[in-house]
């Protein structure tokens, strides 16, 4: 179902500027220059309304945490969270609007310790698979962008999603250090961030899934 239009989105969103990177371009130069100091980055691709990326912000007031999201109403949402909660001093936290294809274009190679990607579209139909962000060629993208040895974080409520998922990092030869398929009761339980679609899944009785999946160590760097 697509999502209805919201009024005066434009000005919402400018109205919450000081969260948003508006020329992702500019990343590719300087990753902390949106933060105005300079400190190890996290990334989200697909934040969704922005609650799991505040509650980073919250987690790791150490790190620069950006928060990518494709669809600008669902972002203005993001936004207006983040500023209503200002109070809270996200100031580690930015958002981008736009899409994951993008990625290498915003990001120079090594930039981030963590990727974290929830809740992500399935694309079930045939032929589709190619746009799920667990596939080969955005691996590849998160190799690159990653710090060697850095991690991606994957959660999500959908099981032949996440079987395929584990087949495509073992295929790229991924190091999976964490896999479960009931998060709400295991070990990294009261450590997990719960997203908007967690909860909701989670409150119909849903298992949720979940890999942490370590990148290895690049070129001529010692093990």
């Amino acid at each position: 179902m697509r999502m209805r239009k919201k009024k005066h989105s434009g000005e919402r969103i400018e109205a919450c500027a000081r969260f948003l990177i508006k020329e992702p371009l500019s990343c590719f130069e300087n990753l902390s220059a949106p933060f105005g100091v300079e400190r190890p980055t996290l990334l989200e691709i697909g934040c969704g309304k922005g609650d799991f990326a505040r509650q980073l912000s919250a987690k790791f007031t150490d790190h620069n945490i950006i928060a990518i999201e494709r669809v600008p109403d669902v972002a203005m949402t993001a936004l207006e969270k983040a500023a209503a909660s200002e109070n809270e001093r996200p100031d580690n936290l930015r958002f981008i609007i736009g899409h994951a294809q993008y990625l290498s274009d915003w990001f120079a190679p090594n930039s981030f310790e963590r990727i974290y990607v929830n809740f992500c579209d399935p694309w079930p139909k045939t032929g589709y698979h190619k746009r799920r962000l667990t596939a080969p060629t955005f691996l590849r993208v998160y190799r690159s962008l990653l710090v060697s040895g850095g991690e991606l974080h994957f959660k999500t409520d959908n099981q032949p999603l996440f079987d395929w998922s584990l087949e495509q990092f073992e295929a790229e030869g991924l190091e999976i250090v964490f896999v479960t398929r009931d998060l709400h009761s295991s070990e990294k339980a009261a450590e997990n961030l719960i997203t908007e679609y967690e909860h909701h899944f989670s409150s119909m009785g849903m298992n949720i899934y979940s890999a942490h999946v370590r990148f290895p160590k690049k070129d001529g760097e010692n093990e």
